[in-house]
């Protein structure tokens, strides 16, 4: 058998259990696309967050800057209210055609979303209808994005081995924050070359229409890939798949505990991730006084370091466990957010950096098991499906407004450390999701026979399980 083709499956006997044998250069190729086509979603994404200042300027002139801000946050809301729906409509159609092709579908739907912000006049020249167009492609970069997370962590997850799911997983997030980094410094860079007027006038315009040729690139490298081997295994031993609607009821019904867990652990990850990833530069310069370099200086500096400790977190996990880890960085959140809090406010720039980076390496104890960790909460049929629903869900409520509910909470309470509470209170109820579920590292996904990468692996999987065996005989021998 030649496993250099592609992804091959040994049939159970005896002595061999049922495992798919990972193809090596298929595995890199499939992490590469997903992990760069997502880094392509956000930066698409990301440039929304890191002009939120300049546009609350173009599309709600008349407001004082606060409201400014929190208009614009609301706008950016807006999306996260869809995602569900996207998640609702992509998830079930990932578990029907595959996964392959619904990614290359919401690639395409986010770059002409994105596309279509740098080009709609400013309030100046058409009055609402300016806010109204904005809220439009929000909404339809809000529908692509509700299956492009869920899709990637799920091909990414089916294509990695059992005991690399962790490692290869966390190069999502290091495409995640890939693109949040491209976006931030291409700000960053304009702002430095053009000036804050200039970009109001007309340079805001030119981050959002890069989006058009990154997507096309986007969808070359998704199209390019095959079908995961534990959906196309799916595929050959199951019935066609039922309708949406039957999708649904499966997903809540008999995968219920799933579907609440990871809404809980999604509570905490994208509420950390974009209170401190989208909202912060604005909560820098605008509450705290810093001004709009300095920043996305830090939050683009804080990202770089996150990045290049992501794989390996990914990694460790693979080796500890990821529960771990997740109560690792929940407990982290739980007793120094605000102390960070605190750091930040402090008028100085190396505390103020200190406390962001705290919060952001604590922040990957998620971001590098998450790829791994929610995708193995779901069995294959419906894991695209539930984790796409759940994720989206949780992320519309929690994640989404968490730029625009810690801005009104600052505006509300005159207090710039109100948001450290609502942070806590999301890392107690993520610690309790994380508690109540169960260990996935080096398990095989289920629904799916164990993914290795050679043959070699079978006696050594053999090995494990007739000794798992004989522990349980041992123990039941002493209960007696």
């Amino acid at each position: 058998m030649n496993t250099n083709a592609s992804p091959a499956h040994l049939q159970h006997t005896d002595a061999v259990p049922e495992v798919t044998i990972i193809d090596k250069s298929l595995m890199k190729r499939a992490v590469a696309a997903a992990s760069l086509g997502n880094a392509m979603e956000w930066f698409d994404f990301g440039i929304y967050g890191y002009l939120a200042v300049t546009l609350g300027m173009v599309f709600f002139p008349e407001v004082s800057p606060g409201a400014q801000l929190l208009s614009t946050y609301a706008a950016f809301a807006v999306a996260f209210l869809i995602r569900p729906l996207g998640g609702m409509f992509f998830g079930p159609l990932g578990d029907r055609i595959g996964r392959k092709r619904v990614l290359a579908l919401t690639m395409i739907m986010m770059a002409l979303g994105t596309f279509a912000i740098g080009l709609i006049p400013s309030y100046a020249s058409i009055g609402l209808w300016a806010p109204v167009l904005l809220i439009v492609a929000r909404g339809i970069q809000g529908f692509s994005t509700g299956g492009e997370y869920g899709g990637a962590a799920t091909f990414i997850a089916e294509y990695a081995p059992d005991r690399k799911r962790g490692r290869l997983g966390s190069w999502l997030e290091v495409g995640t924050l890939l693109g949040l980094i491209f976006s931030a410094a291409l700000v960053t860079a304009m702002t430095l070359m053009l000036g804050n007027e200039a970009m109001r006038e007309w340079g805001w315009r030119v981050p959002f229409l890069v989006a058009g040729p990154l997507g096309l690139i986007g969808v070359w490298l998704r199209l390019r890939l095959e079908e995961t081997p534990a959906f196309a295994k799916h595929m050959e031993n199951s019935a066609p798949p039922p309708g949406m609607r039957q999708q649904w009821q499966e997903i809540v019904t008999h995968h219920l505990r799933a579907f609440l867990l990871c809404i809980g652990m999604v509570f905490i990850l994208n509420l950390a991730d974009y209170m401190l990833l989208t909202w912060m530069p604005g909560y820098l310069n605008v509450v705290l006084g810093l001004s709009e370099l300095e920043g996305l200086t830090i939050v683009v500096v804080a990202m770089l370091c996150m990045m290049a400790v992501l794989p390996f977190m990914g990694a460790l996990s693979d080796k500890i466990g990821r529960k771990p880890l997740w109560t690792m960085g929940c407990v982290g959140f739980l007793v120094l957010t605000l102390p960070c809090f605190y750091a930040l406010g402090s008028q100085n720039l190396a505390l103020t950096f200190l406390g962001m980076l705290v919060m952001g390496l604590l922040l990957t104890c998620f971001l590098s098991t998450v790829a791994s960790t929610l995708p193995a909460l779901f069995p294959t049929a419906v894991r695209y499906g539930g984790l796409a629903i759940a994720y989206n869900l949780s992320t519309s409520l929690f994640g989404g407004t968490a730029p625009l509910l810690s801005a009104w909470l600052v505006n509300a309470t005159g207090n710039p450390l109100a948001p450290a509470g609502y942070l806590m209170f999301g890392a107690l109820v993520g610690l309790i999701a994380v508690r109540l579920s169960k260990e996935s590292a080096c398990q095989p996904l289920e629904g799916s026979p164990p993914a290795i990468e050679s043959r070699a692996e079978i006696m050594d999987h053999l090995y494990r399980r007739k000794r798992r065996k004989r522990l349980q005989l041992s123990a039941l021998s002493s209960d007696g």
